[in-house]
């Protein structure tokens, strides 16, 4: 007997966020795409009962530097179904889609041109490899820091703006603009590469130039300059982690991005629910002399990753960097469990309407510092990344919708679908249909029993998946079944500029 479809998805909540479509009722799937939504009579190969589940449009996470197939399982508990490397980016680009491709990848992926990397290349500090993971390229050039503290003279100017339009060209969605690790580029440089980014009608995804709650050079300075690059460019400027970039501005930082965006400026912003930010032992910032005072931090907060040592000082980090320049270290900046004002400050960048869900996810580090490539499941036991790497979506979920109620599930879906894909989609068409429960969009479908969902990690297990995800469909193939992952699925696709 022909079966009409392949997959029913049968008496699930079918929640749409662009349309705000809500009904209990059948979701039909054929040949990788959504074929029917519905009371469908029709039979598929493979039936599944979805009372009592919620069936939403895979969570896009715009800001995933782990990139492997071990970050893609982890992030598949936490309901994702394409991940991207936005704000560091990589170059070359054509070389890293072909690298990925060669990897069984679970998750839809794609990469920003990385504006990082073509600075550190035009000083000398880098050859550009493809072959070497984005975080590692982010530790690498400490011997000599004039990428990070110079301006770049006009030759050098263009020199940068050409890797980057190389990216572009090579199908990047976007450009990596992380100008918080090199606060020298001056604002010609800035508004060169914003030119670039209007040009080819690709986003900027920002890591903001300074983190410092007193001026002069404070978040609220950073934040002044890419709202009026976005004026003065056109150039629409993506705010990355605006819960940890503000620290204690978060406040003031609200206000100017939603005054900006009133006035129709093209700002965007995202935020994850931890009040601990991760990055490279390397970062420029924290060897300010001052950085206790600008931060409002003490160096006991930074954590080095795989080891949990805290550090005494700053030549304490000093020597940690000199070691190993790549090493990753936490940074537990907001107190949010003990403390009601952070917690509060925390609520504004996570809730603030119309913004992003996105995890920063870490790559998964072995106990040596190196980042793990391998392919066990489930993970060793002694990696390391940052809980977000594995509950980021989960936990928004838990705490927003079904413990807090300080928003309605479908507001939420929202922030983990349709909003991060308006963000890329005039770049990267490919992305309308992966965040749609519609007819004709790709089967990118998540199903979880909102009553259970829950992230587990936490920072002395990082390691440990997400629950209440029981199917995960990518392009129409399972990845989690029935609440266990499916070791042999790879049907991640690249998603690029300009590939509908």
């Amino acid at each position: 007997m022909a079966h009409s479809f392949d997959i029913i998805l049968r008496n699930g909540r079918v929640m749409d966020p662009e349309t705000g479509f809500d009904q209990v009722c059948d979701l039909a799937v054929k040949g990788g795409s959504i074929a029917a939504v519905g009371h469908l009579d029709g039979s598929a190969e493979q039936e599944i009962d979805a009372t009592g589940l919620v069936v939403a449009p895979g969570f896009l996470d715009l800001h995933a530097h782990g990139q492997s197939v071990a970050a893609d399982r982890m992030q598949a508990f936490d309901g994702v179904t394409t991940t991207l490397e936005l704000e560091v980016g990589a170059l070359p680009v054509a070389d890293w889609y072909a690298r990925q491709a060669k990897q069984p990848r679970a998750l839809n992926y794609g990469t920003a041109a990385a504006w990082l990397f073509g600075r550190k290349a035009t000083f000398g500090a880098i050859e550009l490899d493809a072959s070497v993971h984005p975080i590692d390229q982010m530790g690498a050039g400490s011997e000599n820091m004039d990428w990070s503290t110079e301006a770049a003279s006009p030759e050098q100017t263009k020199d940068i703006v050409a890797h980057v339009r190389q990216g572009l060209e090579d199908g990047a969605i976007g450009i990596g603009l992380p100008n918080g690790y090199a606060p020298g580029a001056g604002v010609k440089e800035m508004a060169d590469i914003c030119d670039l980014a209007y040009e080819y009608n690709a986003p900027t995804f920002t890591h903001i130039a300074y983190l410092s709650n007193i001026d002069p050079q404070s978040s609220v300075d950073s934040y002044v300059r890419l709202i009026g690059l976005a004026g003065a460019t056109g150039a629409h400027m993506h705010i990355c982690h605006l819960n940890s970039t503000s620290l204690m501005d978060i406040e003031r930082v609200v206000e100017l991005v939603k005054k900006a965006q009133d006035q129709g400026l093209p700002v965007t912003t995202e935020a994850y629910p931890y009040g601990t930010g991760a990055t490279v032992v390397s970062a420029g910032f924290f060897m300010d002399p001052d950085f206790t005072n600008r931060t409002g931090s003490d160096y006991s907060n930074i954590e080095l990753i795989r080891n949990h040592h805290r550090f005494s000082g700053r030549e304490d980090m000093r020597n940690a960097r000199e070691e190993d320049p790549t090493d990753l270290v936490m940074w537990h900046f907001l107190d949010v469990e003990a403390n009601d004002e952070h917690r509060r400050l925390l609520d504004l960048s996570v809730t603030y309407p119309g913004g992003s869900i996105a995890s920063d996810a870490m790559p998964w580090i072995n106990e040596d510092g190196s980042i793990y490539e391998g392919l066990d499941w489930p993970l060793p036991e002694n990696l390391s990344a940052h809980p977000r790497s594995s509950g980021t979506f989960t936990r928004f979920l838990r705490e927003h919708v079904r413990e807090r109620s300080t928003m309605p599930l479908m507001e939420a879906l929202a922030k983990c679908t349709i909003l991060p894909a308006k963000v890329i989609e005039s770049c990267a068409p490919a992305i309308r249909k992966k965040v749609r429960l519609q007819e004709g969009c790709d089967a990118d479908i998540v199903v979880f029993d909102l009553e259970t969902l829950t992230d587990k990690a936490d920072f002395t297990a990082m390691n440990r998946p997400s629950e209440g995800v029981r199917y995960l469909l990518v392009n129409g193939e399972m990845v989690i079944h029935e609440g266990k992952l499916e070791t042999g699925a790879a049907p991640g696709k690249p998603i690029k500029r300009g590939a509908a």
